[in-house]
């Protein structure tokens, strides 16, 4: 009898065990890897310096691509009409979280996603795009940081003026395939333009087919300078349209450092990647289960810089008046 009872409960020890073992194999299976799907209206290969520190943000929070994270890389090659087709595979791959650059993969990553966690990272204000709801509480599915370089523009025109005081009139290059941009890009700058008494001619460019006629139509509008608005096809060809500027003498002014350190005349804007490090940053966070209509959107405006290539001014003509010299970040000579 004994025995017959050890038999039992040796038997009944062995398959609850048995049973333990599927629950056990479970547990050791590895998690599926969150995957992040970057949107943007760029060209693979265009700023790739923008990816890189989104990339950082993501390892400052605790995520390194390849082994915690995947990313699935969408670029339109500034063909923006590409955009929703783009969006919409990354939704309908069930991506973690989309993360959208440049305003015009924002706008098509909010019309496609309605629950898949979206960040942004974009030039101008994401309430008046109708992005989110405010600022401080988003309440969507969608923040990011918002460089707001748009609404900055009105300084550049002030600045290139007192560089160039005689002009009165100038010219404002846009992008017209992203008309939502060119709309409060060209807005913005037409204001300035009034309040200083100054014509504003307003320039298209979509290809680099269209600089030389931009350049030429300068020329015949005897423009004293050129405020380059903010686009993303415009950052990744920023040396392309320094060397233009100088090689037809137009005092231009831009966003971006690298315009300057290329020729270009002036820039005043936010550091990008900042912005894009932000970016990733959030990215994270919301990998770690934070909800994105619960994290404000990040102004990345503290760092907006100034700074001015003396050469470049000397070879135009130009003085550099000591006020605005006094607010240069960096001079480069």
């Amino acid at each position: 009898m004994a025995s017959y009872i050890a038999r039992r409960k040796f038997l009944a020890a062995l398959g609850g065990a048995a049973a333990a073992w599927p629950l056990a194999a479970r547990a050791r299976q590895p998690q599926p890897m969150p995957v992040i799907g970057v949107l943007t209206s760029r060209a693979s290969g265009d700023t790739p310096q923008l990816l890189a520190a989104f990339r950082q943000g993501l390892k400052d929070t605790g995520f390194i691509e390849g082994q915690n994270v995947r990313i699935e890389y969408r670029f339109a090659g500034n063909q923006n009409e590409r955009l929703p087709a783009l969006a919409a595979d990354l939704v309908h791959r069930q991506v973690t979280v989309i993360a959208a650059t440049t305003t015009a993969a924002a706008l098509a990553a909010k019309a496609a996603a309605t629950t898949i966690p979206i960040v942004v990272e974009l030039a101008a204000n994401p309430v008046e795009l109708g992005l989110v709801a405010s600022l401080n509480r988003p309440s969507g599915n969608v923040t990011g940081v918002t460089h707001l370089n748009t609404e900055v523009a009105p300084k550049r025109l002030e600045l290139l003026h007192e560089l160039v005081p005689t002009a009165s009139t100038f010219a404002h290059l846009v992008n017209p395939t992203d008309p939502a941009l060119a709309e409060i890009n060209t807005r913005n700058l037409q204001t300035a333009a009034r309040t200083l008494g100054l014509q504003l001619h307003v320039l298209h460019a979509s290809t680099e087919r269209d600089f030389d006629a931009v350049f030429a139509n300068l020329i015949r509008l005897r423009a004293g300078g050129l405020v380059i608005g903010t686009h993303a096809f415009f950052t990744a060809r920023c040396e392309q349209l320094a060397a233009l500027a100088v090689r037809h003498a137009v005092p231009a002014v831009y966003e971006i450092r690298e315009f300057v350190a290329a020729g270009g005349l002036m820039s005043y804007g936010v550091n990008l990647t900042d912005a894009y490090r932000l970016a990733g940053v959030y990215a994270a966070r919301i990998l770690k289960g934070e909800k994105p209509g619960d994290l404000p959107v990040q102004e990345a405006t503290i760092k907006v810089e100034l700074i001015i290539n003396l050469k470049t001014a000397r070879a135009l003509g130009l003085t550099v008046p000591p006020d605005v010299l006094a607010l240069t970040n960096e001079v480069i000579e």
